[in-house]
């Protein structure tokens, strides 16, 4: 079978849109070797998170060949590239991203995309109305030109069912795993964190910083324990730039450690040696970051509500992502607790396995070959 991939996020974006599609791209050429794969984007840039594609014999990249296709290459992903997918006799093309090329519909090859989630529906707030017009747009041409639909979570579903009144028969949850190295003992811990010049004990969070994600709230908690450490990983614009302003406002700057242009395998070795995972996030399609915790044996606290209790499973800490003193609650709870503390983090690897790469990648292929 050839199945082909919307890759330009797993070149382009380092982030979740990014490691969804690196880790689709990875576990299925791992576990499904016989088949070929056609990574389909506008640039093939270096990413030192695609090495992995030269332990797949059978991948292909395909760029955009003419000179107007590399400069209009927004045209050549979302409207000539239904040509190329036919002329490639691919068997199924997967949208990673919300989108599939205009008229895919007209050709025999079929058509699965991924909808990680229709923030931008529920919390308009959040985004510019260009953008969730474009959004809009897009999202609903994929979900009702698609063969099938992958909703990431239970959550995202019942939002594709609601905003674009698409049935439930077409719809498929298939959950995101993560990435391989948070799945195994890192080595190296204490050196790992004197290069980052990490403190022994420290809180954790992991994400990008933009208002939804809610760092401030979780800035806030850290002013009411001013013995504490954060460790945050992440970028961010001009939330961030809120965030950094608190933090020098407090005189908290030696307690809040910002991080960026982390290694997969260092951040892994941050993961494990942390204390506590705090994800504060108001809405998700999914929340990696949690996954990835559970894995990395520590305890998670996390918004109550949502897809959050999906990936956070039944030992999760649950909290009200706009109330500071529920955070510290938490914080305080699990610190004091040795018993809970322990069961959260044997109950939440026990929860993790559900989304190991084995897995995922056999509801994906099954998918596949059913269409």
């Amino acid at each position: 079978m050839k199945i082909g991939f919307d890759a330009k996020r797993a070149f382009h974006n380092n982030t979740g849109l990014g490691n969804y599609s690196r880790d689709t791209i990875r576990i299925l050429g791992k576990f499904y070797p016989q088949h070929h794969y056609l990574l389909y984007t506008p640039k093939a840039k270096t990413n030192q998170r695609l090495e992995f594609l030269k332990d797949i014999k059978n991948v292909n990249i395909r760029t955009p060949k003419s000179i107007m296709h590399q400069s209009f290459s927004g045209i050549w992903r979302s409207v000539t590239l239904s040509k190329q997918l036919y002329k490639d006799q691919i068997d199924v093309f997967h949208g990673l991203s919300h989108e599939l090329p205009k008229g895919i519909q007209k050709t025999t090859t079929k058509t699965v995309v991924t909808i990680h989630d229709l923030i931008f529906i529920r919390y308009p707030n959040f985004f510019k109305s260009i953008d969730r017009k474009i959004y809009y747009h897009k999202f609903k041409h994929a979900c009702q030109v698609a063969d099938h639909i992958i909703a990431v979570s239970k959550q995202t579903k019942a939002d594709i069912m609601e905003f674009f009144s698409i049935s439930e028969e077409k719809i498929s949850v298939v959950y995101q795993g993560c990435n391989h190295v948070f799945q195994k003992k890192s080595k190296d811990l204490e050196v790992i964190k004197s290069n980052y010049n990490l403190p022994n004990k420290y809180l954790l969070y992991v994400g990008s910083i933009e208002k939804r994600k809610n760092l401030l709230t979780l800035l806030k908690t850290m002013k009411s324990l001013p013995r504490h450490h954060l460790v945050v990983i992440g970028k961010g614009k001009k939330y961030k730039r809120d965030c950094v302003k608190f933090v020098h406002e407090n005189k908290m700057k030696n307690r809040i450690h910002f991080l960026e242009g982390v290694t997969l395998s260092d951040m892994a070795a941050i993961y494990q040696s942390a204390e506590i995972m705090i994800y504060p996030s108001v809405f998700e399609g999914f929340g990696i970051p949690i996954i990835e915790a559970l894995f990395s044996k520590i305890p998670v606290i996390t918004t109550s509500g949502g897809c959050f209790n999906e990936s956070g499973g039944p030992s999760s800490y649950y909290i009200n992502p706009f109330e500071s003193d529920s955070i510290t609650k938490a914080i305080k709870h699990i610190q004091s607790d040795n018993e809970l503390r322990n069961k959260m983090i044997l109950d939440g690897f026990k929860h993790a396995q559900n989304f190991t790469d084995d897995k995922i990648a056999k509801e994906l292929m099954t998918l596949y070959q059913s269409l």
